[in-house]
C-alpha cells in the first residue's frame, strides 16, 4: 500500500493507492500551521483505522493495520519557513572582505519606479556574517591558504550568538573545494549543522550561490525536526520519501541534509500528476492549473516538467533545479477587501484553515472566494467534502452583505448586493490567475491556444472553464483524483538527482571530450541512486550544457549531443527571436540529471456508454450564472461518482465529487472519457 501526502495552506491532502485493487482512495483533513506533522499524522492514523481494511479488499484487519508499506511526502514546511522568516538561526562564512554579499545581491530592482520599495532583507544579518582568510582564482589557483588558526574563534563566535545552521560560500570553491570542506569538518565536529556550497550548489555567480546555500542552511533544521518526527511516529516497515522541487522523489535522509531541495515539492508533485493524466488522455501539450485554499501554481509542459534554475522564493534567488512554476496568492480562501482608493482586492492574503472563509463555519469573518462561489449557488453547500463539512450559507452571505454595504453596492438587475459582490470578487481572482496562465505561456514564448488546461486543486474546476475561455485555450481536462492530485503525483514521480559543475570551455568542443568531464559526476549519480534503492538498470542520464554567446549574461541549456550547438542556436531563436551561429559560444556548466521511473499503477480505461447522464442527477438548484449578463437560473447538480464513459453534460451544470466542485457556464459542453475525466470545451 502507497500512500501520498501533501500539506496544503488550508486542507492536507492524502490518496491511498492500493496495489492488490488497484485502485485509488482519497482523503483531506484541515492543516494544521502550527504543527503540519499533527495532520499528516492524524491523516495516516485514520486510514489505517478507517480504510486498510477495505482497501485490502478482505484481508485480515489486524494484518492491514500493520501500516502502508511507503509514503511519499510534499510539504510546505520548508517553504513557509522560508515565507515566513520563520528557519535556523543561520550564519554566514565566506572570503575575507566579501562578508556583505547577501545584502548586496545583484543591486537590481524589480520595482523599477517605486521609490520607496525594500528589497527582501536577506536571512543572515549583517552581524551573523563572518570573513575567513583564504583565497582562490577564477582558474581554481589557491592565492592564499586558508587561515586554520581563526576557525577556533569563528567556533566560539558562533556559539556565542546561539547559532543552529552555518552557510560556508567561499570564492571559486566550486573550483577548489577544499577550504570550504576543512570549514565544515571543524563546524560539524563542533556541533553545527554546516551547508558547504560547493556541496550544495558547485556552479558560478557567487551571489546566486550563496543565497541557496544559505537558503539550504536555513531550512534544513526545521526540516530536520519535522521529518525526524515523521520517521520516528511511522510503522517500522514503511518507508518516507520527500517530493524535491525539482519533479523527483529521494529518500528523507536525503532531504534531511539539503532542505532547500523540497522548498516547491507541493506544486512539482502536481505538475507531475497533471502530465500523468493529460498523457494518458493523449495529450502532450499542456498548461497545467493547481488552485488550492491560499495561492494558484500554473506551469507550462510539452510531455514532461519545464525544469529551470532560475527560480526565486520570498524575493530570494534560488539556482537549483525546480519545476518551472509560476504562484499568484489567490485560492479559494483569499480574503475580499475594499482598499482605501475604494477598489476591490482579492488576496494574497488567505483565511488559511483556522479560521478559513466564514462558511467554514470555524470562527472567520472575512469575504473569502469560497464564500463567493457559496452564494452564486454554484458550491453545494452541503456536498462539500461528500457531506462530511457542510459549509455555513448563512455565514458567507453575511461576510459578502458586508463586504458589500463597504463598497457601496447596491440590487442590481434582480441580483441582491452580496451577489453582485460575490461576482465581482471571482473577476477580480479570474484576472489574477489569467494574468499568472499568460506569464507561464506567453511571455515565455508559447501561444496558449496550442495548449490544454489541467485544472485540479481543491477550487480548480470552479475557475478554469471560465479561464480558458478567456484565452482561448483547446479545452478543460479535470482529472477524477482533482482536488488531490498533487498527492497523487507524489506516488508516481521518478527518483530524481541533479548535478552541476561549472567548465567554462569554448562552444567548439567536441562532444566527446564534454562526455569525459561528466565521469565524476556520473560516478556519484550512480552511488547516490543506489543508495536511493535504485537498480542501476534503471537509472536513465540525462547529460545538459549550459550554453551562451560570448558576452551574454545568462544561459541555456540544451541535451548534450554531436549537434548541441545547433540545438542551442534554435533555442535561443525561439526564446529570443534571433540567433546567430557565426557568434563564439562558451559552454558554462555541464549537468548531469538521474532518473528511474518508479512503477505507476495502470488504470484501465473504460468503454464509452449512453450519453445521458441522467442517473446521475442529484437535483436542480438555483444559481448566478453567466459572465456578460448574469442571471438566475435553476441548474442541475450531478455526482461524479455516478458519472460513466461517454456521458455528456451541456452547461450550465454542476458537477460534484466528493472533494471538488466543477461549474459549467452555459456555453460549456462537457463529457466523461474513458478514464473518468471531465473534458470541458467552449
Amino acid at each position: 500500500m502507497q500512500i501520498g501526502v501533501d500539506i496544503g495552506g488550508t486542507f492536507t491532502d492524502f490518496v491511498v493507492f492500493d496495489e492488490k485493487g488497484r485502485r485509488y482512495r482519497t482523503w483531506k483533513l484541515l492543516s494544521t500551521p502550527l504543527d503540519p506533522a499533527q495532520a499528516v499524522l492524524d491523516g495516516l492514523e485514520r486510514i489505517r483505522t478507517d480504510l486498510l481494511a477495505e482497501v485490502t479488499a478482505g484481508g485480515d484487519r489486524t494484518n492491514a493495520a500493520d501500516g502502508p508499506d511507503s509514503v511519499v511526502h510534499g510539504s510546505t514546511v520548508a517553504t513557509n519557513a522560508v515565507l515566513e522568516r520563520k528557519g535556523a538561526r543561520t550564519a554566514l562564512v565566506t572570503t575575507h572582505g566579501f562578508r556583505d554579499v547577501l545584502a548586496i545581491g545583484r543591486q537590481t530592482r524589480p520595482e523599477l519606479y517605486d521609490l520607496f520599495a525594500d528589497p527582501p532583507p536577506p536571512l543572515v544579518p549583517s552581524e551573523w556574517s563572518f570573513e575567513v582568510a583564504e583565497r582562490v582564482d577564477h582558474h581554481g589557483t589557491v592565492l592564499e591558504p586558508l587561515d586554520e588558526e581563526a576557525l577556533a574563534p569563528l567556533v566560539e563566535a558562533l556559539r556565542a550568538r546561539d547559532i543552529e545552521a552555518v552557510a560556508v560560500c567561499f570564492l571559486f570553491s566550486f573550483l577548489h573545494p577544499e577550504h570550504e570542506s576543512r570549514v565544515a569538518e571543524v563546524l560539524r565536529t563542533a556541533g553545527f549543522l554546516v551547508s558547504p556550497s560547493s556541496e550544495v550548489l558547485p556552479e558560478f555567480r557567487e551571489y546566486e550561490r550563496a543565497s541557496t546555500t544559505a537558503l539550504n542552511a536555513y531550512v534544513t533544521p526545521v526540516l530536520e525536526g519535522y521529518l525526524g518526527r515523521l520517521e520516528r511516529e511511522l510503522p517500522d516497515s514503511a518507508s518516507l520519501r520527500i517530493m524535491q522541487s525539482n519533479g523527483g522523489s529521494a529518500k528523507a535522509e536525503t532531504v534531511r541534509r539539503e532542505g532547500v531541495r523540497a522548498v516547491l515539492s507541493g506544486p512539482a508533485g502536481g505538475v507531475v500528476g497533471a502530465i500523468h493524466v493529460a498523457r494518458r488522455a493523449g495529450i502532450e501539450r499542456i498548461i497545467t492549473f493547481d488552485m488550492g485554499g491560499t495561492s494558484t501554481d500554473v506551469s507550462l509542459a510539452l510531455g514532461a516538467p519545464r525544469v529551470t534554475t532560475e527560480a526565486e522564493i520570498g524575493g530570494l534567488p534560488l539556482r537549483i533545479p525546480v519545476v518551472d512554476l509560476h504562484t499568484v496568492g489567490s485560492g479559494g480562501g483569499s480574503i475580499a477587501l475594499i482598499d482605501p482608493g475604494g477598489a476591490l482586492r482579492v488576496g494574497p492574503k488567505s483565511a488559511g484553515s483556522d479560521p478559513g472563509p466564514a462558511c467554514y463555519g470555524r470562527g472567520g469573518t472575512d469575504a473569502t472566494v469560497t464564500d463567493a462561489n457559496l452564494v452564486l449557488g454554484r458550491l453545494p453547500a452541503d456536498q462539500f467534502l461528500g457531506g462530511a463539512m457542510p459549509l455555513d450559507t448563512d455565514a458567507a452571505f453575511d461576510a459578502l452583505r458586508r463586504l458589500a454595504h463597504v463598497a457601496g453596492l447596491t440590487a442590481d438587475d434582480g441580483l441582491h448586493p452580496e451577489e453582485v459582490a460575490a461576482l465581482g470578487v471571482l473577476r477580480v481572482a479570474d484576472a489574477h490567475m489569467e494574468r499568472a496562465l499568460r506569464v507561464i505561456s506567453v511571455e515565455r514564448g508559447h501561444d496558449p491556444r496550442d495548449f490544454s488546461l489541467v485544472a485540479f486543486g481543491g477550487a480548480g474546476g470552479l475557475h478554469a472553464p471560465r479561464l480558458a475561455a478567456s484565452l482561448g485555450l483547446q479545452g478543460v481536462l479535470v482529472p477524477p483524483q482533482a482536488s488531490t492530485l498533487s498527492a497523487a503525483g507524489m506516488l508516481i514521480a521518478p527518483v530524481v538527482k541533479d548535478y552541476v559543475r561549472t567548465v567554462m570551455l569554448a562552444g567548439d568542443t567536441r562532444a566527446d571530450e564534454l562526455e569525459s568531464l561528466l565521469g565524476p559526476l556520473t560516478e556519484r549519480a550512480t552511488a547516490d541512486m543506489l543508495a536511493e534503492g535504485v537498480s542501476a538498470i534503471d537509472v536513465r542520464l540525462q547529460p545538459q550544457l549550459d550554453i551562451r554567446y560570448v558576452g551574454e549574461a545568462y544561459e541555456i541549456a540544451v541535451a548534450l549531443s554531436d549537434k548541441f550547438l545547433a540545438a542551442f542556436h534554435r533555442e535561443h531563436e525561439r526564446l529570443y527571436g534571433h540567433a546567430e551561429p557565426q557568434a563564439p559560444t562558451e559552454i558554462v556548466n555541464l549537468r548531469l540529471r538521474a532518473e528511474a521511473a518508479v512503477d505507476v499503477p495502470n488504470i484501465v480505461e473504460a468503454k464509452e456508454a449512453d450519453a445521458d447522464p441522467a442517473e446521475a442527477l442529484l437535483d436542480h438548484r438555483p444559481m448566478i450564472v453567466g459572465r456578460e449578463e448574469p442571471r438566475r437560473v435553476n441548474v442541475p447538480v450531478f455526482q461524479a461518482a455516478a458519472l460513466r464513459a461517454g456521458y455528456r453534460i451541456p452547461g450550465p451544470a454542476v458537477v460534484v465529487r466528493e472533494d471538488t466542485t466543477v461549474y459549467l457556464d452555459p456555453e460549456d459542453r462537457a463529457r466523461v472519457d474513458g478514464f473518468l475525466n471531465l473534458w470541458i470545451e467552449r
